[in-house]
């Protein structure tokens, strides 16, 4: 089975922000997301986080989530892809 977290991920951020056509598919690893992208607020995490479960059939726990994590592209993939793997 091949990881499509990758291709998941941006659909979901595409989505859930109402980013523009094609602004995911350009993330890099360092892309800024929380702090940096005016769509991703506070109220907008919630939302986030609610899909990122649903779509990925992941559980995210309130003690996981962090700055970090949602800091850059490459921190929200990699946490994705790690929940993936045990859910």
């Amino acid at each position: 089975m091949s990881d499509d977290t990758d291709l998941l991920l941006r659909r979901i951020l595409t989505d859930v922000l109402g980013l523009k056509q094609n602004q995911a598919s350009n993330f890099t690893e360092d892309t800024g997301l929380f702090g940096h992208l005016p769509e991703l607020d506070s109220m907008a995490v919630a939302g986030l986080l609610t899909e990122l479960e649903d779509r990925l059939d992941i559980m995210i726990d309130d003690d996981e989530i962090d700055g970090e994590m949602l800091e850059t592209y490459g921190g929200l993939l990699a946490f994705a892809k790690a929940k993936r793997k045990t859910a």
